[in-house]
């Protein structure tokens, strides 16, 4: 690029989109074209938009739409924390990858609709606008999609990291066991009577608590592996500040 000459500050937040030279939240030179867009030179620097708390240029705030000029100073500042997504009730989808992480949010009780098969890009960012859900995905190609309709990336591989961020960058609103883990179906209450045929000798001898799913009719109870369950949330809603129902 022959244009422009302006600075360029990611905070250190960022820094796994950048490369090293501009980690760290030192700030470092960036030669401009003269015509693009400050969200389309910080989209060039490899951060996703969705990741952006707010631009500051030469200490104002300043739009994704922006055209830089010759000395301008660009503060590139992250996503506030808790993020606040306006305009629609708080629902997630999540790409082909975050299949655990789903049913870790759907446990919880928040709606996290889940593509078990890969769509593709196009599609799950279609997705999102139609029902207006929050992208959760590590794809950065995928979160920079125009017809997204909001997304955020899951910055670890380790399921029990990724729900921890997820729920300190939006705190939801919790409802243990009241969402069917397979489906994100609503749960529930089901009498022992009603599902009866549905189960083996040896749970309907041992349980009488069921509920029972309203979208793909599944039933649950409290078997071998719930106590491993309630601990993991029980962890989870004791690690406030996150939202609980009431």
């Amino acid at each position: 690029m022959n244009g422009p000459e302006i600075h360029v500050q990611v905070a250190a937040e960022l820094g796994l989109f950048v490369p090293a030279a501009r980690r760290g939240g030192v700030a470092a030179p960036l030669r401009t074209d003269g015509v693009s867009t400050l969200g389309h030179v910080v989209e060039s620097l490899g951060v996703p938009l969705t990741e952006v708390g707010a631009l500051v240029v030469d200490g104002r705030t300043a739009p994704t739409g922006h055209i830089p000029a010759a000395g301008e100073h660009v503060e590139v500042r992250p996503v506030a924390r808790p993020q606040h997504v306006p305009g629609a009730p708080l629902r997630f989808l999540l790409d082909v990858h975050l299949g655990t992480l789903a049913r870790r949010l759907r446990l919880l009780g928040i709606d996290a609709a889940y593509e078990a098969t890969d769509i593709g890009d196009p599609a799950l960012a279609a997705l999102s606008a139609a029902e207006r859900r929050v992208l959760l995905s590590r794809d950065r190609g995928l979160l920079r999609r125009r017809e997204l309709w909001a997304g955020a990336y899951v910055y670890s591989d380790r399921t029990d990291d990724q729900l921890r961020d997820v729920l300190s960058r939006f705190a939801p609103e919790l409802s243990p066991w009241t969402r069917c883990t397979a489906c994100n179906g609503v749960l529930a209450e089901a009498r022992k009577e009603d599902v009866a045929d549905r189960l083996e000798g040896g749970t309907r001898a041992t349980y009488d608590v069921f509920a029972r799913c309203t979208a793909c009719d599944h039933v649950y109870w409290r078997g071998a592996h719930h106590d491993r369950l309630e601990a993991m949330v029980a962890q989870v809603m004791s690690e406030s500040p996150y939202g609980r129902s009431t």
